[in-house]
């Protein structure tokens, strides 16, 4: 028996209801969080800023917290981590995010020695809601820099401080193009073919990861205007079976 419409209705709004109220509950639990670790970073900075010899006592004072606190508290406050909660507070003097950043992405965005590249990571970030994982690619392959080549000192400002405002074709359009994943050596030289055949490689392993189900028919095939009337032989598929 099918469930009537007004069941089905009940159903979907109490999903969305539950759903919609658990990504709020992250987004909280998430911003409290860094709240938190700013909180840290600055009893830190303020414990430590009136002590001399401040380099010798400040390593001293760390690993002493992080060896403390690991004991007390748990995992999440290794050395590492709690240089990153005093260098989030140095950075960020006053606390204040969009909300929509984690702590894992401020820690890719505190990587960043320059302010200007920073915030621009920053703003990118949310605006284009980058995952961790591209926010570090983006980083890695210097984007703020390679777009800020072209602008003067009004635009890299500007730049930095709303992010890449896409209103001009050149702003679309990567020159140059980053294929790092390719792993090229910077002054190696390919030809055409050399790199039609390391795009190829990658793409083909793309297409057969997903395993069962997928299928590679081949790299290069001939094409003519309307794939209704091309030969068999000439049509090539990578699809769903």
């Amino acid at each position: 028996m099918l469930p009537e419409p007004a069941y089905k209705s009940l159903l979907d709004n109490i999903s969305q209801t539950f759903s919609a109220a658990r990504g709020k509950a992250y987004s909280l639990i998430s911003h409290i969080l860094l709240e938190a670790h700013w909180s840290i970073g600055k009893q830190i900075v303020e414990y430590d800023q009136h002590r001399q010899d401040k380099a010798i006592y400040c390593k001293k004072l760390m690993q002493n917290l992080a060896k403390d606190l690991l004991l007390q508290l748990g995992k999440g406050f290794s050395l590492s981590n709690l240089y990153l909660m005093r260098q989030f507070y140095e950075a960020y003097p006053i606390f204040q995010t969009s909300g929509k950043l984690t702590w894992s992405h401020y820690g890719e965005i505190l990587s960043v020695s320059d302010p200007l590249a920073r915030s621009f990571y920053e703003k990118q970030c949310v605006s284009e809601g980058w995952s961790v994982r591209q926010l570090k690619r983006e980083i890695q392959s210097a984007l703020f820099h390679r777009l800020a080549v072209s602008r003067d000192k009004a635009g890299i400002l500007a730049l930095a401080a709303e992010g890449q405002q896409n209103s001009l074709p050149e702003d679309v359009v990567r020159d140059p193009y980053i294929l790092e994943f390719l792993g090229i050596a910077e002054d190696h030289r390919l030809s055409e073919k050399e790199l039609e055949t390391k795009l190829m490689d990658h793409l083909q392993a793309f297409l057969l990861e997903p395993g069962k189900g997928f299928t590679f028919v081949g790299r290069q095939f001939r094409t003519s205007q309307s794939p209704k009337y091309a030969p068999k032989k000439a049509r090539a598929r990578a699809s769903l079976l």
